[in-house]
């Protein structure tokens, strides 16, 4: 299992490189609070939109190494009843397909442009005690996140977050 992480991140580094991407420099140039601007999964030679287009969300990475990412779908429905607590099973089904959300804590390892996140609590209840590694590029106020461990079970995720002003 190690090994085949250490395989992904040397790719995921071959792909950053062979793409021009200006890769994060320091641990500060991540840090800070982030929109999300586009999400798409690359699965084979289909690439996905899992949280259709226009897709909402923010990152906030702060100096003590703790995270938040929050992502969800324009547009989710309302809730017919008004209340959280009495809302339809399709309801819950529809709204929870339509976003994730979980925080941690996070280090970043410079010499490879690595993000290492340990994931606390989630709404996608899998990951929850889960270490994932992230390959990070920031040129100006754009991330640009390479994730090869996406919730929907296939693929590498494409995550790009502008600096929230």
């Amino acid at each position: 299992m190690k090994r085949l992480g250490i395989l992904i991140c040397g790719a995921l580094s071959l792909v950053l490189a062979a793409s021009g991407g200006a890769p994060a420099q320091t641990l500060k140039d991540i840090q800070g609070a982030w929109t999300l601007e586009a999400l798409f999964v690359e699965a084979g030679d289909k690439k996905i939109e899992p949280y259709g287009r226009n897709p909402k969300g923010m990152q906030i990475f702060d100096p003590s190494g703790r995270f938040s990412i929050i992502v969800f779908r324009a547009g989710l429905p309302k809730v017919a009843s008004n209340n959280r607590e009495t809302s339809t099973p399709e309801e819950n089904a529809t709204i929870l397909r339509g976003m994730i959300a979980y925080f941690g804590t996070y280090t970043f390892n410079e010499a490879v442009k690595m993000l290492t996140i340990k994931i606390e609590n989630v709404s996608f209840t899998n990951w929850e005690g889960v270490e994932q590694k992230r390959l990070v590029s920031v040129a100006g106020d754009v991330m640009t996140v390479t994730n090869p461990t996406v919730s929907s079970g296939a693929g590498v995720a494409k995550i790009v977050w502008k600096r929230a002003k």
